[in-house]
């Protein structure tokens, strides 16, 4: 296997299947099909400062399928989640799920962890504070988040 690219904001790892990460450069989608990627998941907004420009056709000239889900930061939505886990289950291939700062992700993944997978709370909790927490004050706090996270096991 090749090396991860772990230079990529917030990358993390979470399973031989699963990667995630914060925002994407231009060289990321080829780097991302380098390592066995082949489908990309993201979570940002297409109008992001930081948003990768034209990432649907970046993510095609890099031989990857890609899936927007456009997740607003002050709103997320438990639509916007089923969305998200029905996108994850599409097939068992390898694939890359990105935002911004892997906020989203971290978030969406800590709910997916207890609800689709069993995973105990504590555990599920702690993947998600590798890369943030909505309830801890050392980190960004936003209330849309710790409710949307607090919602676990009931959407």
């Amino acid at each position: 296997m090749k090396r991860d690219p772990i230079d990529i904001r917030n990358w993390l790892r979470l399973s031989d299947r699963i990667t995630t990460s914060g925002k994407l450069a231009p060289s990321d989608p080829a780097r991302l099909a380098a390592i066995g990627v082949k489908r990309v998941i993201n979570l940002a907004l297409e109008d992001h400062p930081e948003s990768l420009p034209d990432a649907h056709a970046a993510m095609k000239a890099a031989g990857l399928a890609y899936i927007h889900i456009p997740v607003p930061f002050d709103a997320p939505t438990d639509d916007h989640y089923r969305e998200f886990a029905s996108a994850l289950e599409a097939d068992d291939g390898p694939v890359h799920i990105h935002c911004i700062m892997n906020f989203r992700v971290s978030a969406f993944f800590y709910r997916y962890h207890v609800e689709a997978c069993g995973m105990d709370e504590p555990a599920a909790r702690a993947l998600m504070e590798k890369v943030w927490s909505p309830h801890r004050t050392d980190h960004m706090e936003v209330p849309p988040w710790r409710a949307f996270v607090e919602r676990t096991g009931q959407g």
